[in-house]
């Protein structure tokens, strides 16, 4: 990694000069950044599910923008329930599905936010499902999400998982495990996943996860941190026959199982619609995430501030259902 120290330094001055170049550009509705500044998977997709379900419960009228990864198109289009991953990538599908909010995508979350506005001419907040280095749409409010890595080395790419330097000013740190160091000067709140009590399949039937106990299962995710799904449902007294890490995105055209088709397959929830075209039967395992009362009482004062006539949302004690 020492040997990388210097093409990071680089990264850093490429990144600053980008940043000076940078004009915001607002959406004229406050804008809530979920995103993170470690390279992979830290649970941003989780949280603005959770941020968009808060705001919904709130009396706000929310849409989601999203750059779209992994998708082979190009263009600015909307995320529905039913859209193909490869299409609109797996985030804002999923989204799509278990938000009910209207979602868009593009290369450039401006033009997404000015298609979703003049489609949903409503919509009055946006979230921003990653973006923290999008520096071309401007931000009221910004969460920046740690997993249990935390920052890593501490150094930036390619000699470390940072995207940016760290501390950098946020509105507020969310975080697994052991919360990051250093922390910076925003309020850090703790996060708590787990798997969701009931799995499904795409034939439309659900089963208590409790019921998979029984016998030793097949799991298979395509996600940045696959161990992390095993280990939950080992953690649930799930055995687990045999796993199969897939890399993130991956869209399942040459899965094949390892194990006989009595023996039950198991999946995360943004894998499901890829892995269902083969495999129906296959059990989703949504993921539930849990933020504490005083981030949603964080997250209230800063939105008052957005509309100061109005109240403050009152308390939620959310717990949501998303995937990894």
């Amino acid at each position: 990694m020492r040997l990388l120290w210097p093409l990071s330094q680089l990264y850093r001055g490429l990144q600053a000069w980008h940043a000076r170049r940078q004009r915001p550009i607002h959406a004229g509705v406050p804008v809530i950044v979920v995103g993170n500044v470690i390279a992979g998977g830290a649970g941003k997709t989780p949280v603005t599910q959770a941020v968009v379900t808060y705001l919904q419960q709130h009396g706000w009228q929310p849409g989601i923008v999203s750059r779209g990864y992994g998708r082979r198109t190009t263009d600015c289009r909307q995320a529905l329930p039913d859209s193909p991953a490869h299409e609109v990538g797996d985030e804002p599908a999923l989204l799509a599905r278990t938000t009910g909010a209207p979602v868009f995508v593009a290369r450039q979350r401006i033009e997404a936010v000015q298609a979703l506005r003049a489609h949903y001419p409503a919509t009055n907040i946006i979230v921003s499902d990653d973006g923290l280095q999008h520096l071309a749409l401007a931000r009221d409010i910004e969460l920046c999400v740690f997993n249990e890595d935390g920052i890593g080395n501490g150094w930036l790419l390619p000699a470390g998982p940072l995207r940016e330097p760290w501390p950098r000013p946020v509105t507020a740190t969310l975080y697994a495990g052991q919360p990051p160091q250093p922390m910076g000067s925003a309020p850090a709140f703790a996060l708590q996943r787990r798997l969701a009590p009931t799995a499904y399949n795409g034939l439309g039937e659900h089963i208590d996860l409790l019921t998979l106990a029984q016998q030793p299962v097949e799991a298979v995710a395509a996600i940045a941190r696959p161990g992390a799904f095993f280990a939950m449902l080992q953690a649930q007294g799930i055995p687990l026959a045999t796993t199969q890490s897939l890399p993130d995105h991956a869209d399942f055209a040459h899965f094949s199982r390892q194990c006989g088709h009595d023996t039950p397959l198991l999946c995360t929830e943004k894998d499901a619609r890829k892995l269902w075209c083969q495999h129906p039967q296959a059990w989703a395992v949504p993921l539930q995430l849990q933020l504490p009362t005083d981030f949603w009482d964080l997250l209230a004062r800063e939105l008052a501030k957005l509309q100061p006539t109005n109240s403050p949302p009152e308390h939620v004690n959310a717990t949501t259902i998303s995937p990894f």
